[in-house]
């Protein structure tokens, strides 16, 4: 898979239904154990609620689950298994909490405020997209770094660190359709005195 969607980060969101009030949490996770472990903490911040529902998609192995937590069967865990599914994410884990207003919505009005709350949860987190990258490293004079920071970003590498010593070592995150570019371009650019090494490869926002 060269690129997938998932959330940048945790957020939540809610809105009120007829005096009920649905709280929607997400959260990128990686494992099962990081998705269990994310469900126990919002159930714990809502002890006192009538259900705190949940979906989660995970990247290895396609794992999916979900929970409707005391709702009527298919009208709250389903929804936000639909939501993430629907937005092309993985690797997120959706909670919504109810806190019962005293007032009943019905199936149909219950899948509607779960897939809400799931949207709402979904949009705080932010989406983004993942590419794989090659990591590289390599060492240059400080008379070619200035050149070096005006052709890195037209090759839409991200410098992900710098060490000033006597010379200078960066650390870059590249694109990995555009890796063999790079290394030409750098090679090239430096008149043949800087060769980028491969460190490994990894996933990072594009």
């Amino acid at each position: 898979m060269p690129e997938y969607k998932t959330v940048k980060q945790s957020g939540t969101d809610e809105f009120t239904e007829k005096r009920s009030r649905f709280i929607g949490n997400v959260r990128p996770v990686k494992t099962e154990k990081e998705a269990q472990a994310f469900i126990a903490e919002i159930t714990r911040r809502h002890r006192d609620a009538r259900h705190t529902a949940y979906a989660y998609l995970l990247r290895e192995g396609g794992i999916k689950r979900m929970s409707d937590d005391g709702e009527p069967q298919g009208t709250a865990g389903l929804p936000i298994l639909e939501v993430l599914e629907k937005s092309g994410v993985c690797d997120v884990c959706i909670t919504v909490t109810r806190y019962f207003g005293g007032v009943l919505l019905g199936a149909p009005g219950l899948f509607r405020a779960y897939s809400h709350a799931a949207q709402l949860a979904l949009a705080s987190g932010g989406v983004v997209t993942m590419e794989m990258r090659g990591i590289f490293s390599f060492t240059t004079d400080y008379a070619f770094y200035p050149k070096l920071q005006n052709l890195l970003p037209q090759l839409s590498v991200t410098v992900t660190d710098t060490e000033f010593t006597d010379r200078v070592r960066l650390t870059v995150s590249v694109p990995q359709t555009l890796e063999t570019a790079f290394c030409e371009k750098v090679f090239d650019a430096s008149g043949g005195q800087v060769t980028p090494k491969k460190i490994c490869e990894k996933f990072a926002e594009k």
